[in-house]
């Protein structure tokens, strides 16, 4: 407040000294004139035949022969004033679009009008602002500035408003120019638009960004209603933002010893509030990592929570373009809190997951409103359930992570978004490695969201080793991988003329399966049935590998020999192949059955030291 008052004394004193430089030095002054702290000697005369205020004032102290008056408020200061009394004097100065608006509004405060003289400074200043400025986006700016310290009288004058029309006018018409210029015809003859040409017409960007948020919004509107691209409506609120938001790192202080600059804060909650008001209803028209950090700062800014809502329905509904970084929205809470803002994340999923609600309503009429859901295609639910699963793996190692906000996140995406299970797999072995006191309930809870049959090959043979998973689990991996090894020597040598193999006879009955997973299991049970799962899977990987050898031998004896003693011992090979059944001939003994009987006799053995 200090440097205020001595910037408006020195301003005074500099306009005292230049008064006494046109003043008429050969007649003494009758009449002081103070504003804002300066004081004007000056003559009675030459300022009553031009103000209608000044006018009054002495008339009505024409009695007391008055000498010394205070104008309070004046508008523009006494800078302005100045120029206002050049003016009674009759010395000419510039009218320019710094100073325009200062002398409309003073003109009025003064009644500088047509009534108390002909061409006054109202009617001036009014020309110049109609026939120079308006015609000048440039110049509307300008004089949009300096109508930020003359409020409210600026606006009553219509000073912003005709300046915003101007700028939302003059915006629209190079934006139409800028079109055509695009304009060319393709090699067909028919008329279409270059999209890889630049776009001229949207150089006022860069000019809007000085104008302060209230003006800027109105001007903002305006350009909506005249048809102003959303693109570049959108491209001219990430240049505002980018400029005004640059406090935004200070704000939060995880060490808690700056202190924060309240005024600060609050204008930059306005301008986070004003920006998402402003934002277009199209998709894309500005991008999705700028919302994510209008969301960053809205959280950060304690923003209202229309308008924060409104920020996770906008990015719920493209969320399929997001990167993990967007995602990772700090947490500003009290220390006791998770390291990233969870509750925020899902209830964007939470608004991409509701888009196909609309699907069921298709007579209402709010499916036709610009802002209505629509269904997310299967490729964007593809991509959305790769982005959780790779977020709730960064979030996993958090220790103040509950496994209730965990589930809540990876089970708000629908059962079928997810065609492979490797990324969930991932997150929650991330999960269990960080919460190792988590009981053995929430364990199987936890781990019910993984669809085993799902799981790549290198993540089942990683999930078949994980002793961190339940055993529950465990048995379940083990079983799929078993089929999976099964089906793969079945479809090797699916062009043998042999018997079908009944895949039901290696099946688990699906009574014995769901026992197996019954709770009420008995632990012994289940760890046996396990040894025995991890056996089986060892001697069919070892048989897999002597088929492929005996594969390679068959095919080099091909390549040396094409006669009937070849074709003799290749009848005699592939009867001693026989896989799920015995050899035609009794008395032979095929490598492979003599190998299966090696591997039963290490199995018991192993068995019984086991127990």
């Amino acid at each position: 407040m200090d440097k205020q008052q001595h910037h408006q004394l020195s301003l005074a004193k500099s306009s005292r000294q230049r008064c006494n430089e046109w003043i008429f030095r050969d007649v003494k002054s009758d009449i002081t004139i103070e504003v804002n702290g300066g004081t004007f000697a000056l003559h009675k005369f030459p300022l009553v035949s031009r103000s209608g205020r000044i006018r009054k004032l002495v008339a009505e102290h024409r009695d007391s022969d008055i000498s010394r008056v205070e104008l309070l408020n004046l508008p523009g200061g006494a800078e302005t004033f100045e120029l206002a009394a050049k003016f009674c004097y009759g010395i000419n100065f510039e009218i320019t679009s710094s100073n325009v608006a200062q002398l409309c509004c003073v003109s009025d405060y003064l009644e500088m009008t047509e009534e108390f003289s002909k061409d006054n400074l109202g009617s001036r200043a009014e020309e110049y602002l109609e026939s120079i400025v308006c015609k000048n986006l440039e110049m509307c700016v300008e004089v949009l500035q300096q109508c930020e310290n003359l409020l409210p009288l600026a606006d009553e004058l219509k000073i912003v408003s005709r300046c915003i029309d101007a700028i939302a006018s003059k915006a629209c018409a190079e934006q139409i120019a800028s079109s055509f210029s695009r304009l060319e015809y393709s090699s067909s003859g028919r008329l279409h638009m270059n999209r890889q040409a630049k776009c001229d017409g949207d150089w006022w960007i860069e000019d809007l960004s000085v104008i302060r948020i209230d003006l800027y919004q109105r001007v903002m509107t305006a350009m909506k209603c005249r048809g102003v691209r959303p693109e570049s409506i959108g491209a001219s609120l990430v240049n505002y933002a980018q400029k005004e938001l640059t406090k935004k790192s200070s704000l939060w202080n995880p060490s808690g010893h700056t202190k924060i600059d309240l005024l600060s804060t609050d204008h930059e909650r306005l301008v986070v509030e004003t920006i998402v008001s402003l934002l277009p209803v199209e998709k894309l028209a500005v991008p999705i990592t700028f919302l994510f950090g209008l969301l960053r700062s809205a959280v950060m800014l304690d923003c209202s929570i229309a308008c924060r809502l409104d920020l996770e329905r906008r990015i719920g509904s493209q969320l399929d373009i997001a990167t993990l970084d967007d995602l990772l929205i700090p947490s500003f809470r009290h220390a006791g809190d998770t390291l990233f803002d969870v509750d925020t994340v899902q209830r964007i999923l939470v608004n991409f997951s509701q888009q196909d609600d609309s699907e069921d309503d298709m007579d209402d009429a709010s499916v036709f409103e610009s802002d209505s859901p629509h269904s997310p295609s299967q490729g964007a639910l593809f991509k959305v359930s790769k982005l959780v699963d790779n977020y709730l793996a960064e979030i996993a190692p958090d220790a103040n992570l509950k496994l209730a906000k965990f589930m809540a996140i990876a089970e708000t995406l629908p059962t079928h978004a997810r065609t492979i299970h490797d990324g969930i797999y991932r997150a929650i072995d991330i999960y269990l490695k960080a919460h190792q006191g988590l009981p053995d309930a929430d364990k199987k809870k936890l781990c019910k969201l993984i669809d085993f049959q799902k799981l790549s090959q290198e993540a089942g043979a990683h999930a078949a080793q994980n002793e961190r998973l339940p055993l529950q689990s465990i048995v379940q991996v083990l079983y799929f991988e078993q089929l999976r090894l099964r089906n793969a020597l079945c479809c090797s040598y699916a062009d043998d003329d042999r018997k079908p193999v009944n895949h039901q006879s290696w099946r688990i009955s699906s009574s014995a399966l769901s026992a197996a997973m019954s709770p009420k299991d008995n632990y012994a049970s289940l760890r046996r049935e396990n040894r025995e799962l991890k056996l089986e899977l060892a001697r069919m990987r070892m048989r897999l590998n002597d088929l492929e050898k005996e594969h390679v031998c068959m095919k080099r004896d091909m390549a040396k020999s094409s006669s009937r003693k070849f074709m003799s011992s290749f009848t005699k090979k592939i009867g001693g192949l026989s896989l799920f059944g015995h050899s035609s001939s009794r008395g032979s003994s095929s490598p492979s059955r003599q190998s299966y009987r090696t591997d039963s006799k290490v199995i018991e053995r192993t068995c019984a030291s086991t127990d």
